[in-house]
C-alpha cells in the first residue's frame, strides 16, 4: 500500500493544463448545449413558480465559500434541509425538475461556476459550508481540489450513496487527478447518464481507486452496506 500524505497531486494538468481544458470545455459545451439551456430555462418558468436558478453558498477550494448556479427542480420556496438525501421521487421535484435531474441538466449552469475559476468540469461535488466545519483531517482532503460539475462518485455512486462512500472517491480523485481519468469520468457521466446511475452504482472498495487509501482510511470512512452492485 503507497503512503500518501494531505497534499493533492502536483503535475502539469493539475498546475496549469486542468485549467486550460476546464476554460475550452466549458466554453465548447455551453455553444454546443445553449438550446437545451434556453428551452430547459423556459420550461421551469413556464410550469412552476419561483426562480429559474437555485443559488447555493458552497464549499470550494480549501472550503472558500461561493455561490453555487443550478437549474431549480424543486418547488419555488422550499427550504433545503442539508440533511435529506433527495431521490428522484421525492415529492417537493416537479415534473419538470425530474427529468432535469434524471438528465444531469440543472447542474449545466455550473459551467458559469467553471469559467469563473470556482469549479472545475471533474471533481469532488461542492459541499454545503456548514458540513465542512463538522470535516475531520481525512474529510478535508477532499477539499485540495476544486469542486467538479462531475466526479468520480457522481459516476460510480448514487443520490443514496452514503456520504463517507462518496469521500472516499473524493479523496482518491484528489490523489490521482490525471488528464485520463478527468477524460474518463467526463465519458462515463453521459453513459451514466443513458443508463441510470443506480445501474452504474459500486462500492468503492471494489474498484481500482481503492489502491490510493491505505486500509485505516478506509476502515474509518467505510459506511454500512449500500446495497451498491461490486464489479
Amino acid at each position: 500500500m503507497r503512503n500518501h500524505d494531505d497534499q493533492s497531486r502536483r503535475t502539469w494538468w493539475t498546475a496549469w493544463g486542468k485549467r486550460a481544458f476546464d476554460i475550452v470545455g466549458a466554453l465548447l459545451l455551453l455553444l454546443v448545449l445553449s438550446p437545451v439551456l434556453i428551452v430547459s430555462a423556459l420550461l421551469i418558468k413556464l410550469t412552476s413558480s419561483g426562480p429559474i436558478f437555485f443559488v447555493q453558498r458552497r464549499g470550494g477550494l480549501n472550503g472558500a465559500p461561493f455561490a453555487l448556479v443550478k437549474f431549480r427542480t424543486m418547488r419555488g420556496g422550499r427550504v433545503p434541509d442539508p440533511k435529506e438525501i433527495v431521490p428522484l421521487e421525492h415529492p417537493e421535484i416537479t415534473p419538470v425538475g425530474r427529468i432535469l435531474r434524471r438528465s444531469k441538466i440543472d447542474e449545466l449552469p455550473q459551467l458559469w461556476n467553471v469559467l469563473r475559476g470556482e469549479m472545475s468540469l471533474v471533481g469532488p461535488r461542492p459541499t454545503l459550508l456548514d458540513q465542512i466545519e463538522k470535516y475531520d483531517a481525512i474529510r478535508r482532503r477532499r477539499l485540495l481540489a476544486k469542486p467538479g460539475v462531475t466526479g468520480l462518485a457522481q459516476v460510480y455512486g448514487s443520490a443514496m450513496m452514503p456520504w463517507d462512500e462518496r469521500i472516499m472517491y473524493d479523496v482518491a480523485y484528489v490523489r490521482s487527478c490525471s488528464p485520463q481519468i478527468d477524460a474518463w469520468v467526463l465519458l462515463l457521466t453521459a453513459w451514466v447518464v443513458l443508463i441510470g446511475e443506480e445501474r452504474a452504482a459500486r462500492r468503492f472498495t471494489s474498484t481500482k481507486y481503492a489502491n490510493t487509501l491505505n486500509s485505516d482510511e478506509i476502515a474509518r470512512l467505510q459506511p454500512p452496506d449500500a446495497n451498491l452492485k461490486p464489479y
